[in-house]
């Protein structure tokens, strides 16, 4: 029976539902060769669970769906921009809201105000998007995370945290004049969605200040953060995750968000700042890559439904439900002896693809052959994390080769029950326990960009 002290019941009701079915064992196996054993091309219609992705994959509440009908589509000052500017500012604490159609729009404009060719960009691992504007407008991106966070089997809290020392070591070696900014991520997705302490950020403020560097918050996941620091960290048990992550956000610039995350939408982010020539550059930019100031590539219902979602967030039965979901298919997944990212992150569990799959080298992309063949097994679908997300570096051509090879079991907010999960369990454990008829996978088309989403390839 289910510990209801350890996995709390959902705190919601559901209201609608979508029907979905299994296909059969033969029809999996050709469905996924179709997709050219790649995930993201499979058809929905034929995925039975589907945690390729928690972006924009939440379901909405009854709040949220009535606040779409009181949008405001106004061309420019919409009364919903600006009830999702007071909300923002309100929660973050920033002065100033770029609205973009999505998480990456704000990584773009960010790149360009914030970037000259040639600097350095820190941050505690990278992600591939955010990566590719930044190398895209000429920086060089160090990774700045602590050791522990390659390493699968770790289990210690706060493995997102920034190497202190590293961190002032490359701005007193490349002088701080060349780094563009820190991007601090809370929490950090690829390290399998591992949290990053208050002490840290604190600390890392403060370095950046004695250098007159900025840091800037990937704050796609905040609230996710916030719950582990109110869990695990000293000091923090009593406080709201309001005012928790009211604190985090004290120590920084500014901030992306993809609020088809946290904010638990299906569409829609911003850019936040508090430097007052770096919004005006903002607003110019917004312009022309995503729409007016006051929309930014955002319908008015959007933002009604990001500004009330983001309130739904902090609430702390909500949050905790959501983490302990997720640790739930972990503890499930370890108990079957499945090798998998300790400790559980916020968003997902990640399956170390290197100990699942050891009779493939990396050349072999044995995380995306582990993801198609999940497919195969269950109809459920994943996500690789390892050396085709990783991509090739721009200047050599060469691959790059994380020392995290991951499939990334993905749960969308307020869509999956608890016997989802042990069914998504048992489909990885049974395929665990004949991982060695897993074959090797080689490109048969090979994007130059962000390669992981659109390339096709074939077994060895």
């Amino acid at each position: 029976m289910l510990d209801l002290n350890k996995y709390p019941a959902e705190p919601f009701r559901i209201k609608a539902v979508e029907t979905v079915k299994m296909n059969s064992l033969e029809e999996r196996k050709r469905l996924i060769k179709e997709a050219g054993y790649n995930t993201f091309l499979l058809n929905s219609e034929d995925v039975y669970i589907d945690l390729l992705t928690d972006s924009g994959t939440n379901a909405m509440s009854d709040k949220q769906w009535s606040g779409l009908m009181i949008g405001d589509e106004a061309y420019a000052g919409s009364r919903n921009f600006h009830h999702l500017e007071e909300t923002v500012q309100d929660i973050f604490g920033f002065k100033h809201l770029v609205p973009t159609h999505q998480g990456r729009g704000a990584e773009n404009i960010l790149s360009r105000i914030a970037i000259k060719p040639g600097q350095y960009v820190l941050g505690n691992m990278y992600f591939t998007t955010t990566r590719y504007h930044q190398e895209a407008n000429g920086a060089i991106f160090l990774d700045i995370i602590r050791d522990e966070a390659h390493d699968a089997s770790c289990s210690i809290p706060f493995k997102g945290d920034i190497n202190l020392e590293k961190l002032e070591q490359i701005i007193k070696e490349k002088g701080a004049e060349n780094i563009a900014y820190v991007c601090l991520a809370v929490t950090v997705n690829l390290a399998g969605g591992q949290p990053v302490s208050m002490k840290n950020m604190r600390e890392v403020r403060n370095i950046c200040n004695k250098y007159g560097v900025k840091v800037f918050f990937d704050a796609t996941r905040c609230v996710e953060n916030a719950y582990f620091i109110k869990e695990q960290e000293e000091g923090y048990a009593d406080k709201t995750i309001k005012e928790i992550v009211r604190e985090m956000f004290g120590y920084a610039d500014g901030c992306t968000m993809s609020g088809k995350k946290d904010c638990i939408v299906n569409i829609g982010g911003f850019l936040c700042m508090n430097d007052e020539e770096l919004f005006q550059k903002a607003k110019e930019l917004v312009v022309v890559f995503e729409g007016m100031p006051s929309y930014g590539g955002m319908a008015g219902r959007d933002m009604e439904a990001m500004a009330i979602g983001l309130k739904e967030s902090l609430q702390f039965e909500y949050i905790e439900h959501r983490i302990r979901q997720v640790r739930y298919l972990g503890d499930l997944l370890r108990e079957g002896g499945v090798p998998i990212v300790e400790p559980t992150g916020g968003h997902a569990v990640f399956i170390d693809a290197r100990r699942f799959c050891p009779h493939l080298t990396q050349d072999q992309f044995p995380a995306q052959a582990l993801a198609a063949n999940l497919y195969v097994e269950g109809g459920v679908r994943s996500m690789e994390r390892g050396i085709v997300s990783a991509g090739r570096d721009p200047k050599t051509g060469e691959n790059h080769r994380p020392k995290l090879e991951t499939v990334r079991l993905t749960i969308p907010r307020r869509v999956y029950t608890y016997a989802h999960m042990q069914v998504v369990a048992e489909s990885v454990i049974k395929l665990y326990r004949h991982a060695k008829t897993i074959k090797g996978l080689r490109f048969t088309y090979e994007p130059h960009q962000l390669r992981f989403f659109t390339a096709r390839f074939e077994e060895i």
